[in-house]
C-alpha cells in the first residue's frame, strides 16, 4: 500500500533503496561497526545507542512539530536476514510497516518493522492499525516489551539524500517478537550534538 499522506514537503523513498541496499551491512553493536567500518558521525554514537524512546528525543530536538508519515503497511515476505533474525519460514509473510519520523516537515529516521504473524494474535492485533501513531509509544507503554541489544547498520555508497546508518533490535514478550531497524537520514546525523533526557 502506498502512502496515505499528501504532503509535498515531504520526499517519501522507495524502500528496497535501502532495505536491499547491496551497502548495507549490520554489526552486532555499534562498536564492531567502528572497528570495522568507516568513522562514524560525532553525533552518530547518541542516536544508534540511545535506549530510551526515540520518539520522545526527536520530539524534543523539534521547533515546530513532530509527524509520522505512512510509506507501507501490509503483508509481504520479510528480507532474508530479517527471516533469520525473526526465525520465521522462507515463505512465511508477516506484516510489514514503513514510515518516515519527520521533524519540522524534513524526514529524520525511516522506521521499519516486521510483525511476525504469531506476534498479531490477541490485544496485539491493533499493531496492524497503528495509524500515524509512533509504534514507541505502544512498546514502551505496555511493561511486558523487553529489547535486545542494537545492532548497528552502515550503508556505503548511498545517495546524499538516503540514510546512511542505522540500528535494528528485537523487542520479545514472552513467545512474542517485533524487529524494528530504525535508519537515520544524514540531515539528523549532521546536526550539532544537544542535550535530550529521552
Amino acid at each position: 500500500m502506498r502512502s496515505r499522506d499528501s504532503d509535498p514537503d515531504v520526499p517519501v523513498p522507495v524502500s528496497d533503496r535501502v532495505t536491499a541496499r547491496p551497502g548495507l551491512r549490520w554489526y552486532p553493536s555499534v562498536a564492531a561497526a567502528r572497528l570495522a567500518g568507516p568513522p562514524l558521525p560525532r553525533e552518530a554514537t547518541f542516536w544508534l545507542t540511545l535506549e530510551g524512546s526515540l520518539t520522545r528525543a526527536l520530539r524534543q530536538r523539534c521547533r515546530e512539530r513532530f509527524a509520522v508519515h505512512i510509506i507501507t503497511e501490509g503483508f509481504q515476505t520479510p528480507a532474508r536476514d530479517e527471516r533469520r533474525r525473526l526465525d520465521l519460514p522462507e515463505r512465511q509473510v508477516a506484516w510489514v510497516r514503513e514510515v518516515q519520523l519527520c521533524g519540522d516537515g524534513r524526514p529524520w529516521v525511516l522506521a521499519r518493522t516486521v510483525f511476525p504473524l504469531s506476534t498479531l494474535n490477541g490485544p496485539e492485533r491493533r499493531l496492524r492499525h497503528l495509524g500515524r501513531q509512533p509504534l514507541g509509544a505502544f512498546l514502551f507503554r505496555d511493561g511486558r516489551w523487553q529489547r535486545d541489544p542494537f545492532e548497528a547498520g552502515v550503508i556505503q555508497g548511498t545517495p546524499r539524500h538516503d540514510p546512511r546508518l542505522a540500528r535494528r533490535s528485537c523487542f520479545r514478550a514472552g513467545e512474542e517478537r517485533i524487529l524494528v531497524s530504525e535508519f537515520f537520514y544524514g540531515r539528523l546525523l549532521d546536526h550539532h550534538h544537544e542535550r535530550f533526557n529521552p
